[in-house]
């Protein structure tokens, strides 16, 4: 049966496949596990990148999956009736099994056979230098008249990435009729009329493109293939944009109502109404996959969306928070296939109505702060805002340029949009920089060493006998090294865990006959390859060399007691703040660990308690760990925990403490949780909106915590002169004797403050028939200084008071100026600044009273002495 619908296109897709040989695939996510170059999750062939690089063994060499995919590139051109951010993308994928036949042959019988497409509205286009592919199509099914050839900027596809496979690709396409087109004779694909609407890729992957751009041929071909679900739904729906199928029209549909405007009679409209649905689905799985708002990275472009949407709602006249409304739509069109969203839909709901929120806040402030911005261009007689202006309106208060652009043209004014998208730019490379630098560089190196995979047999032993099969010194490969280098070794089969999922590498000794190397951290460079790094201890080594690799048994126990509680804590923390608590980063090392997870506010000390509690239960328990080995499906189906972000192979690790909590996890752990010893949570709190941090000591580190804080209440028992049970008793007394003495030291400061204030009063002179105080008093703060003119203004009626004390070290003034005379234009704000600018300083406040301070106090009483010209000069 013809497949309409999203859903049901998307499971022929793969029951097609499927029935092919292919090994179905589910959707990684959205964030890309152990890609530094990516941001984002764009494409399908992202999670078997390792695949097709040789650099891992696939699971089978048929793959097929329905991915989710976010693309930032086309975020400035969502409103239009073509672009999207996010979507979803049916791929099949050949590693080094069928290539450029297998791929076109299976297309065209699925396009044909099983959506039913009519065979003479099928296009084809090829990369121009492609005869191979030119001649399969017209082999399998294709006149020369229907086959394209194109550049390479539409028919070359490079790397997801910045390195990584690619190659030259063929492109379907399916004509929706002249009417839908330009109307010129000879219309093809290629053209940017919407007459032909591309809904499959085909990627041959014959290359892997280095940093410099170099195409250097993979040890195999391979396949990678991407068919857009909603251009083809706009296809199998016969409807007129992506926006108008079942995937999207409900929730412009929503939208509608929102805003209160209708779809279909505005273009502005339209396209405000068509950027907030797709940005609203959008949002919904990122934050699903863990992404939360923020000033960089993933975060800031979540927030970019989410603002931008905000910003529509707000132009079709919706002030109010909105996007909260978009989500249940979006979980019930998606959350069949994608069970993810509804799980966590209370929490993406606490997290959107969070943001839109502070965006309002946002608004507020940026409007402001842009008005001071035009107001400075405007008096400098200049008629553009620059472009690094309206970028720190941007990146720092996330002020959308967009509305920058908007408020200027209200004020007459420009933007200069060129510098802020060099801005832009630059902010970029510096992340991308930033980002990849270190592990892009390492891991670069080791792939072109072309070294096996390493056994890890550290899970059943501390120690092994193994042989040396690389060196490296200084970025270096070397056949030898020496005392006191600082090499990476790469063994054949090794007991030291490699850092991975929040756990710290191993540390330990490699021994030979002839040396030794103290090894500070183990990583792992490449997928399945970990490098040992250290120094050489004593004499030389070689490679070839057998060696004893021994690793630190205590340190690796130390690291094994706190992954094993994060287990417990993450469980913990679901039991008592709700499901929606979920790992979202951790790390785990000998010392201590780290917890993040998602909630939206803070958790009580209560709440702390309880989870606390629930650990330390576990732990007398003394629960057996157990794990064990199966494939994804049955280890979900058991009640195994898999974390939002991670990516699993098809055979998983389950980790299990007694029936309490399972999780997926591939570090090392304790054989029960007895080992632990103790528990204890050190500090909790905010890493960013909606995320939140713990961290907390077990075994060792936890013994030796609680006797600093024994320690610590052994010593002030012992200056209290009681007993530590007698400690909060003591403090409380002596607390209460403070606050005593504090109080009679204030009273006899006023008592001191009246006395010197009636002598103040001896200083009044008469100034053009003007009460004129302009004296230097003692006073401890300013706060005394306000005090003391209240009292003298009190005393003196109609007057002028200017009092001055040097406190710490500076000068301070307060000016007071009784109303009557500040009609008659004497001005205490004036007069401070006056006062002040003698000794260096500044200051202000209202016309009957001002503060100021200053900096030079030897010149206090030259500043006072200008009080009386000052008021004759009035």
């Amino acid at each position: 049966m013809k497949p309409i619908s999203s859903a049901d296109i998307r499971q022929a897709f793969l029951d097609f496949f499927s029935d092919k040989g292919h090994l179905v695939v589910p959707s990684s996510s959205l964030v890309p596990e152990g890609d530094p170059t990516l941001l984002f999750t764009g494409a399908g062939m992202v999670q078997f990148k390792p695949y097709f690089s040789g650099e891992v063994e696939p699971p089978s060499r048929r793959l097929a999956s329905s991915q989710k995919c976010f693309r930032t590139t086309d975020i400035d051109k969502v409103g239009n009736e073509r672009s999207l951010t996010f979507f979803e993308m049916l791929g099949n994928f050949s590693i080094g099994d069928y290539f450029k036949k297998g791929a076109i042959q299976l297309a065209w019988e699925f396009v044909t056979e099983y959506l039913e497409l009519s065979e003479d509205r099928i296009w084809a286009s090829i990369y121009h230098e492609d005869e191979e592919a030119h001649s399969l199509w017209r082999e399998i099914a294709l006149p020369a008249t229907r086959i394209v050839r194109l550049g390479k900027e539409d028919n070359f596809w490079g790397p997801a990435g910045e390195t990584g496979p690619c190659g030259p690709c063929s492109e379907v396409f399916f004509d929706r009729g002249p009417e839908a087109g330009c109307g010129r004779e000879g219309c093809v694909p290629g053209c940017d009329c919407e007459r032909f609407l591309e809904i499959w890729n085909l990627v041959f992957m014959e290359y892997d493109q280095d940093k410099e751009g170099r195409l250097i041929p993979l040890p195999q071909q391979n396949i990678d293939t991407g068919m857009g679900l909603e251009r083809t739904a706009v296809v199998m729906q016969g409807v007129g944009s992506v926006y108008e199928t079942d995937l999207l029209a409900p929730i412009v549909t929503r939208t509608s109502e929102l805003v209160g405007e209708s779809y279909r009679e505005d273009e502005a409209v339209d396209r405000s109404l068509r950027i907030i649905a797709e940005h609203g689905r959008a949002i919904t799985f990122l934050i699903a996959d863990g992404v939360l708002p923020s000033n960089d990275g993933r975060g800031y472009v979540l927030r970019r969306i989410l603002r931008r949407a905000v910003r529509h709602g707000r132009l079709l006249g919706r002030e109010e928070p909105f996007l909260e409304e978009i989500v249940p739509v979006v979980v019930e069109l998606m959350g069949e296939y994608y069970p993810d969203l509804k799980d966590r839909e209370q929490f993406i709901l606490g997290v959107v109505t969070q943001e839109e929120r502070g965006f309002q806040h946002t608004l507020a402030v940026g409007s402001a702060l842009l008005e001071d911005v035009i107001a400075g261009i405007s008096s400098a007689g200049k008629s553009r805002i620059p472009g690094e202006e309206v970028f720190r309106l941007y990146d720092t208060y996330g002020f959308p340029m967009e509305l920058t652009r908007e408020v200027a043209g209200e004020k007459g004014l420009e933007v200069d949009e060129e510098g802020f998208e060099k801005a832009m730019i630059r902010q970029r490379r510096r992340a991308r920089e930033a980002q990849t630098f270190g592990l892009a560089r390492q891991s670069e190196f080791y792939r072109t060493l072309d070294l096996p995979p390493t056994a890890f047999r550290g899970y059943d032993t501390l120690e092994a006998t193994t042989q040396i099969i690389s060196l490296a010194r200084d970025g270096q490969a070397v056949s030898e090294v020496a005392e006191g280098d600082e090499v990476g070794v790469v063994l054949r089969e090794t007991p030291f865990y490699a850092e991975a999922g929040g756990q710290v590498g191993d540390a330990g000794l490699l021994a030979s006959a002839d040396g030794e190397i103290v090894i500070s951290d183990t990583q792992s460079s490449l997928p399945a390859l970990s490098v040992h790094y250290g120094t050489v201890a004593r004499g030389r080594l070689r490679q070839g060399d057998e060696v004893r690799a021994k690793v630190d048994e205590g340190r690796r126990l130390d690291i094994a007691r706190n992954h094993t509680a994060t287990h417990l804590l993450h469980k913990a923390l679901r039991e008592v703040l709700g499901e929606h608590a979920q790992q979202s980063g951790s790390e785990v090392a000998p010392d201590k660990l780290r917890f993040d997870f998602t909630h939206l506010q803070g958790v009580t000390p209560d709440e702390l308690h309880s989870v606390e509690r629930l650990v330390t239960a576990r732990i007398r328990d003394n629960l057996p760990v157990m794990t064990n080995i199966t494939d994804y499906e049955t280890a979900i189906a058991s009640g195994a925990f898999a974390i939002f972000g991670e990516k699993y192979g098809e055979q998983v690790r389950v980790v299990s403490a007694g029936d309490y909590t399972r999780e997926l996890c591939a570090g090392t752990h304790l054989r029960a949780t007895g080992q632990i010893g103790s528990f204890h949570i050190l500090s909790e709190g905010s890493i960013g909106r909606g995320l939140r941090r713990i961290e907390a000591v077990t075994g060792r580190a936890a013994e030796q915590y609680v006797r600093q804080r024994l320690s610590l209440l052994d010593a002030i028992a012992s200056q209290l002169g009681g007993t530590p049970a007698e400690v909060d008793a003591n403090v409380s007394a002596l607390l209460n004797e403070v606050e005593a003495q504090r109080k009679e030291i204030g009273s006899l400061r006023r008592r001191l403050a009246r006395e010197e204030m009636g002598r103040a009063l001896d200083q009044v002179r008469d100034v053009d028939g003007i009460r004129v105080l302009s004296t230097e008093v003692e006073a401890a703060s300013m706060r005394t200084l306000r005090e003391m003119s209240d009292w003298l203004r009190d005393q003196l009626g109609s007057a002028v008071i200017v009092l001055g004390a040097v406190m710490g070290g500076k000068p301070g003034f307060v000016v007071a100026v009784t109303p009557d005379l500040v009609d008659m234009g004497l001005k205490a704000d004036y007069l401070v600044k006056e006062v002040a600018a003698v000794v260096g300083g500044s200051g202000g406040g209202r016309a009957t009273l001002a503060q100021a301070g200053g900096r030079d106090a030897e010149r206090i009483g030259e500043a006072l002495s200008l009080v009386n010209e000052l008021v004759a000069n009035r």
